[in-house]
């Protein structure tokens, strides 16, 4: 795999039991490469070791005065130099491309899990916690596969290094080759400790970076009850914390690295305190003592790869274990399993007579009917049970819920392809997001084609916004549709991205479009002028209002009631008025007293 070719066609099924099993999926993924990386990376460091070999020819030729054998050394560390020169390319090479595919990997499997679930994603994981995953959790992730075919190679290399010496010179090489061993395992008593210290540096950063992404998304509501200095001391806290905890992460690190300065220095004077004394004897040549005293400095070199390979390990374990967190996050059930041969919209292209799932939206658990072509509105006292009705009747239900999937036409929402429930049902809820981009490229998405841009604005009563935003372009002549739109919709107010989001939606018009509170950051007249344009876009499509606003209520074909998850009243708005208490206490907004006394005057009645 070349960068050139990315982004894969598949990125794979990951293995999400455990970060560890992830990371050795990711590598299973990227064998071909790390045989690549090896490869290199072994003639890197064979060529590195084998330099002692020549300088040690050469040292001897010119005790022994040969003028051949000293040509002879010079063509062959020449030719370990341009050994080294092409396996140092072509390792870095590898190994980057190793490191940016696998991040590249990580990042596709986190969108594709981002657009499989959509709003229940954040429902489930804090938002920050995605962040850091998609961001710094990616990079470790990559750091860990780019290391290990270089530690790979490293250890390799010390292998041939050790039993080359073995067979050069048996005297010091057997000592080298028990002491190797011994400096690369060293350090195994420090990287539990190291570990931990690391996994709490990861967990506090994280949270950090958590608190700072809600308190950037919450800036503006912080700012209006004078919050905002409270908010700023707790990340202060927070990132003293995480900083603390890097220190204390730090000087574990600095100790493992301590000890593999120490431990190959006191390895390098008995190597020379020996080899001297096996020289002086005459039991050895200098040439040889030079030659191992050579291989022992140099293998200081890939040694520090163990530590490096430790230190990735360390870091992209947690970071590995919180990508499969939320890789594994799925469906209800597999939305891979029925193929009800319903295909996705792709923008600007009209659906075919007669195509696509219709028919009654009915959900099991509640009882909850929304008849085909008709106008419904849900009343629901509690916000929550709204919002998670809500996504049960996309086909989004959360695997905890453990309820029967919705059904539209009789079918199970749960059981149809991704692609096709979609296609099927869409859900706006109550806090829908804008990506930054222009108007014209929010409105620009799947769509049956059905519903212009400008007929979903008018119902939207999006009017006011575009003005606005004709007025904030500074190089469209005007045209708000050019006009640029900055992240979440953040210069907008919280009534004009409700009402573009709302757009958009209208705009998809899909089969069955479901709105949770979709105007409820909107004054009174407006919302009146918006549920008029709703009925009047969606005429003849199943349409699903959660909303207790009587403006709405009044508009709806079918009103239904759900108290403590089922449903209890299904009528008219104006008729549950006067007949359903429970009804009249969640439309009105009626405390406990006056439900009281309204119960009282009917029984007396």
């Amino acid at each position: 795999m070349q960068i050139r070719d990315l982004p894969y066609t598949d990125p794979g099924e990951p293995d999400v039991r455990s970060g560890p099993r992830f990371l050795l999926w990711l590598g299973r993924q990227q064998l071909a490469g790390q045989l690549k990386s090896l490869a290199w990376g072994l003639l890197h460091q064979c060529g590195i070791a084998g330099l002692p070999l020549g300088v040690g020819l050469a040292v001897q030729a010119v005790v022994d005065r040969s003028g051949a054998r000293l040509a002879l050394a010079g063509g062959l560390i020449a030719l370990l130099g341009a050994a080294i020169a092409l396996g140092a390319t072509m390792l870095h090479r590898t190994a980057v491309t190793n490191w940016i595919t696998a991040a590249a990997r990580v990042q596709q499997l986190l969108a594709r899990k981002t657009a499989e679930l959509g709003s229940v994603l954040t429902r489930r994981v804090a938002a920050g916690e995605v962040v850091a995953v998609s961001t710094g959790d990616v990079e470790k992730i990559g750091w860990f596969v780019e290391a290990l075919s270089r530690f790979a190679a490293a250890a390799g290399a010390l292998v041939i290094i050790c039993v080359g010496l073995v067979l050069y010179q048996p005297a010091l090489g057997v000592l080298v080759a028990i002491g190797v061993p011994v400096l690369a395992l060293a350090v195994l008593p420090l990287l539990p400790p190291a570990t931990r210290r690391a996994d709490v540096q990861r967990e506090k950063a994280g949270r950090a970076t958590e608190l700072a992404s809600d308190t950037v998304a919450g800036l503006r509501v912080l700012r209006g009850i004078g919050g905002e200095e409270l908010f700023l001391g707790r990340y202060r806290e927070a990132s003293q914390e995480v900083r603390r905890a890097a220190v204390r992460s730090a000087r574990m690190w600095s100790l493992i690295s301590a000890v593999q300065v120490l431990l190959p220095g006191v390895l390098l004077i008995v190597v020379v305190w020996y080899g001297a004394v096996l020289a002086r004897d005459g039991r050895i040549q200098v040439g040889e003592l030079v030659t191992v005293y050579s291989a022992v400095s140099l293998m200081l070199f890939p040694l520090r790869h163990f530590e490096e390979i430790a230190m990735a390990y360390s870091f992209s374990r947690p970071s590995a274990r919180r990508a499969a967190r939320v890789l594994a996050l799925s469906r209800a059930t597999d939305p891979s399993g029925t193929d009800t041969g319903v295909p996705s919209r792709t923008p600007g292209v009209q659906a075919a007579p007669g195509e696509g799932l219709s028919g009654d939206l009915y959900d099991p658990a509640t009882g909850l009917l929304a008849p085909e072509g008709r106008f419904t509105a849900v009343v629901c006292g509690d916000p929550d049970a709204a919002g998670r009705l809500a996504e049960r009747l996309g086909g989004h239900a959360a695997e905890a819920d453990a309820l029967p999937s919705a059904l539209l036409g009789g079918v199970a929402l749960d059981g149809l392809a991704l692609d096709a429930a979609r296609a099927a049902v869409l859900v706006q809820d109550k806090d829908p997001v804008l990506l930054s981009g222009t108007l014209h490229e929010l409105l620009d998405v799947p769509s049956s084609g059905k519903v212009a841009p400008d007929e979903a604005l008018a119902a939207a009563q999006c009017g006011d916004v575009l003005d606005a935003l004709a007025q904030a372009s500074v190089d469209t002549d005007g045209d708000p549709m050019r006009t640029r739109i900055t992240e979440r919709g953040r210069s907008l107010s919280g009534g004009q991205r409700q009402r573009l989001a709302l757009a958009r939606s209208l705009v998809t018009d899909p089969e069955v479009l479901v709105l949770d509170e979709p105007t409820s950051a909107v004054d009174s007249h407006t919302e009146s002028r918006v549920a008029g344009g709703i009925k009047r876009l969606r005429a003849g499509r199943t349409t699903v209002v959660f909303s207790s606003s009587p403006l709405l209520l009044d508009l709806a074909d079918r009103v239904v009631l759900v108290h403590d998850g089922e449903v209890v009243s299904v009528g008219v708005h104006r008729d549950l008025l006067h007949t359903d208490t429970r009804y009249r206490a969640v439309v009105t907004r009626e405390t406990d007293e006056e439900t009281k006394t309204h119960q009282t005057w009917e029984e007396t009645a």
